[in-house]
């Protein structure tokens, strides 16, 4: 086992002995998804919507939710509260490089997201009928990429941030916007041009955007692929650069 799983596993562990941070990363888009299906209006086709109902375009929302959820809110909170704690400064006297710590977390969370992906499209499907994804490899793709550019990003605030009050302020600065380009209140489909343009090249906004087109049997295009591999190049790059052990 390498020093990478066994970090991997152990902050999994930790992750489960806090009932906060399992309730709000496990509960929340599960919670928003039923409660969206449950508003008869967003189950009817939609003529403005090209004959799709809200509800199906939600799917890959709450999808996004989860990983916003786990990037930008518990991973930075757990690495600062342990950079407050001493537990970083304690790790630096050890092999444990900043790039195998933030590897670990960001392996966790992404272990955590896949579940809530399958879980919410197992809700999306039996509740309210929504269809599968057509394109299982290019929903997989589009998923596994929107997950690392948005975890790339929370790894800059748990690089840098002293505390976990800190790393969760900033994170919810980052949190609210994100999830409106990625169409929580205003659906993709909605915006006008500017804020397209904004979604397009945001993690989130090109996530859903390359779920939805998956979702409908269509490979993501190039350009949302190209947007979150570029965030997670440059902002993974730049949390490894910038990583401070206290």
């Amino acid at each position: 086992m390498t020093a990478l799983t066994k970090l991997t596993t152990t902050e999994t562990k930790l992750f489960f002995r806090d009932p906060m941070n399992v309730g709000v990363g496990l509960g929340l888009a599960p919670v928003l998804l039923i409660a969206l299906g449950l508003i008869p209006s967003f189950r009817e086709p939609s003529a403005d919507l090209g004959g799709l109902r809200v509800i199906d375009l939600y799917v890959p929302i709450a999808v996004a939710l989860a990983i916003a959820t786990f990037a930008l809110t518990i991973l930075p909170q757990l690495t600062a509260g342990y950079r407050a704690k001493g537990v970083l400064r304690r790790m630096r006297t050890t092999p444990i490089t900043p790039a195998t710590l933030l590897g670990a977390q960001l392996l966790m969370c992404t272990a955590m997201t896949v579940g809530l992906m399958v879980a919410l499209l197992a809700i999306a499907r039996l509740a309210f009928a929504a269809p599968v994804p057509q394109n299982v490899l290019g929903y997989l793709v589009s998923f596994v990429l929107a997950t690392a550019a948005t975890g790339a990003v929370g790894l800059i605030v748990a690089a840098l941030a002293p505390s976990s009050m800190s790393a969760s302020g900033i994170g919810m600065v980052l949190f609210f916007p994100m999830l409106f380009f990625a169409g929580l209140w205003i659906p993709r489909e909605k915006m006008n041009a500017v804020l397209l343009t904004i979604s397009d090249f945001s993690p989130l906004g090109a996530g859903v955007a390359s779920l939805q087109d998956a979702a409908a049997g269509d490979w993501p295009q190039l350009l949302h692929l190209a947007v979150m591999l570029g965030w997670t190049i440059v902002a993974g790059a730049l949390a490894a650069r910038f990583f401070r052990w206290e």
